[in-house]
């Protein structure tokens, strides 16, 4: 039994036996009643730091989590962004060569997205 509880019982006691009678016991109920909803609220306001502190951490998991993957499409965009610069380069080397053999290029030899790229870069 908690110092609440023997409180509680002392003045009912009291309440009923001593003089205040029914308003006395009513008054008492009425104490508890706040003391258990004081408690409750007590109780929400110490459990509300951990569940901050819960979604924080998530949070912060998550955020690592895409700036790893961020970082692997950065290193793998710019590997793609690399090949397609080879590509290009020996795309036009072939194309040097073939214009000195005098051998003609072929309007479908070279795709529309790669002759897009010779003209733009982009």
């Amino acid at each position: 039994m908690n110092s609440t509880e023997v409180v509680t019982l002392a003045s009912a006691a009291l309440g009923v036996f001593g003089g205040g009678g029914f308003f006395m016991a009513r008054a008492t109920v009425r104490a508890q009643r706040v003391t258990a909803a004081a408690n409750e609220t007590i109780a929400r306001l110490n459990a509300a730091p951990q569940a901050k502190a819960q979604d924080l951490a998530v949070l912060q998991a998550t955020v690592a989590r895409v700036d790893e993957e961020n970082g692997q499409l950065r290193g793998r965009q710019a590997r793609v962004d690399s090949l397609l610069g080879a590509f290009s380069r020996t795309v036009n080397r072939l194309i040097y060569r073939m214009e000195r053999a005098d051998i003609p290029i072929q309007p479908d030899d070279i795709d529309e997205l790669v002759q897009d790229y010779m003209r733009t870069g982009a």
